[in-house]
């Protein structure tokens, strides 16, 4: 097939090097335009240098990009890729953003005769890399059932959650569940430290019963270490949670570790982390930052 993937960031850079693996021509587009013509010199596939020249005459177009604004950008307006679409095409959108604005995309998709999916995704760099990423995606059947096998080139797990805007609804719940799980991973291991104890035999142990999780097993370690310069964002982290605090604000869901988690990572980008891994909560409690 004729693809056009549009943001290649940390997660969109090695997804769509997983569809271009795959067989399908790919057209890529990067706001930085470098880096468009290094994942061309690496995977073989074309390079535009706008949304809508990436996506003209693709049957499936891919974005990855910041945040509300961003998606807006690259979909709307002269340059924007809804504008050249072949009609019956299909957007599927990676980014994670508002539920909202996903819903205001797909009724300007519908009057064009295109079609849209919003399919935020978890597991983070190493997850693109790997091509093992989990997929929650909002929108019609037939059209999810169309865009699986496409995703399944860079995903391991790709679910249908409900109608346009479920995918990014599921993806807030995701991102508050792991920032309180940060928070106590962070405290857990900062006390385990002021208590004398080997940290790092600590996780070993917890990590075979109750206290097991993703963050434990992929980022205990590298806590104990100080190291944070890998991994997810707390820029990126702060963006998401704040779109879960402001959805929480409609639908009347009360959020207190969240919002508290939340002004945790705020402090941190005050302190120059914002572009450390989501882990370095820690060094809040270590006073280290």
């Amino acid at each position: 097939m004729k693809i056009a993937f549009i943001g290649l960031g940390v997660m969109g850079y090695p997804m769509a090097g997983h569809l271009a693996e795959a067989g399908h021509e790919i057209t890529v587009y990067n706001r930085t335009a470098a880096k468009a013509e290094a994942w061309s010199g690496k995977f073989g596939g074309n390079r535009a240098p706008t949304p809508a020249l990436a996506a003209k005459d693709a049957g499936a177009v891919f974005a990855c990009v910041g945040d509300d604004d961003d998606l807006r950008a690259i979909t709307l307006g002269g340059e924007g890729a809804f504008g050249a679409m072949l009609d019956g095409a299909l957007f599927i959108d990676h980014t994670t953003a508002s539920a909202e604005v996903a819903i205001d995309l797909d009724r300007d998709a519908a009057t064009r005769g295109l079609r849209f999916l919003d399919a935020p995704v978890s597991g983070g760099q190493a997850g693109a890399e790997n091509g093992t990423l989990t997929v929650m995606a909002g929108g019609k059947e037939a059209d999810f059932n169309d865009a699986k096998p496409l995703i399944s080139s860079y995903a391991k797990a790709v679910s249908l959650m409900g109608p346009v805007g479920s995918g990014q609804l599921t993806k807030m719940v995701n991102q508050i569940c792991i920032a309180g799980l940060l928070q106590g991973l962070s405290e857990g291991l900062n006390f385990a430290a002021q208590a004398g104890l080997d940290a790092k035999a600590v996780i070993d142990v917890i990590s075979k019963g109750a206290a097991q999780s993703w963050q434990m097993d992929n980022r205990g370690h590298t806590m104990i270490e100080d190291r944070f310069d890998f991994g997810f964002a707390v820029d990126w982290m702060k963006k998401d949670l704040e779109i879960c605090l402001a959805e929480a604000a409609k639908n009347g869901s009360d959020l207190p570790v969240t919002e508290i988690v939340n002004g945790y990572f705020a402090a941190l980008c005050e302190r120059g982390g914002g572009r450390w891994d989501t882990s370095s909560l820690i060094r809040l409690l270590r006073g280290s930052a």
